[in-house]
């Protein structure tokens, strides 16, 4: 007879090899890198490529993202003062995304395992730094973070 679910042991996990760790970093950053590199291409600055942002297009304020896919270009042609003209907040999440990825790599090698999990303060708090961005923007004195 069969002892209760209960009380039979869970099984031992197996650890990943070296190559299965990596694989969802490594796709990431290879996702990524194909959006840079299709944007890197496409010039934003030139209408008609990319839909207009629709907050813009209805009531001309600037929301956090505007200016992110021209950002997104200039970094990829290496231009990165440029970028941080047309959407700092977008060039400093290029900067976080990378600093993760590099973290979750090491991690990675070093066979330890990585749990992105993000506090609701953290999120409180980041939205709150993208409400700051897009109201100082779209007033008179925030110019210089218009694109």
């Amino acid at each position: 007879m069969e002892p209760p679910a209960a009380f039979v042991p869970a099984p031992t996990p197996v650890p990943a090899s070296p190559a299965r760790r990596l694989l969802t970093p490594v796709g990431s950053i290879a996702a990524v890198a194909a959006a840079f590199a299709y944007v890197g291409s496409v010039n934003p600055n030139h209408p008609g490529h990319y839909p207009v942002c629709p907050l813009y297009a209805v009531t001309g304020i600037y929301c956090p993202g505007c200016g992110g896919l021209r950002s997104a270009y200039a970094v990829a042609h290496g231009d990165l003062v440029t970028a941080l003209g047309d959407n700092a907040l977008a060039v400093v999440g290029y900067g976080v995304f990378a600093v993760v990825m590099v973290g979750w790599i090491v991690r990675a090698v070093q066979n330890r395992t990585t749990r992105i999990a993000i506090p609701a303060r953290w999120w409180w708090a980041i939205g709150g730094v993208a409400l700051i961005f897009s109201v100082v923007r779209n007033l008179p004195f925030g110019s210089a973070l218009i694109p």
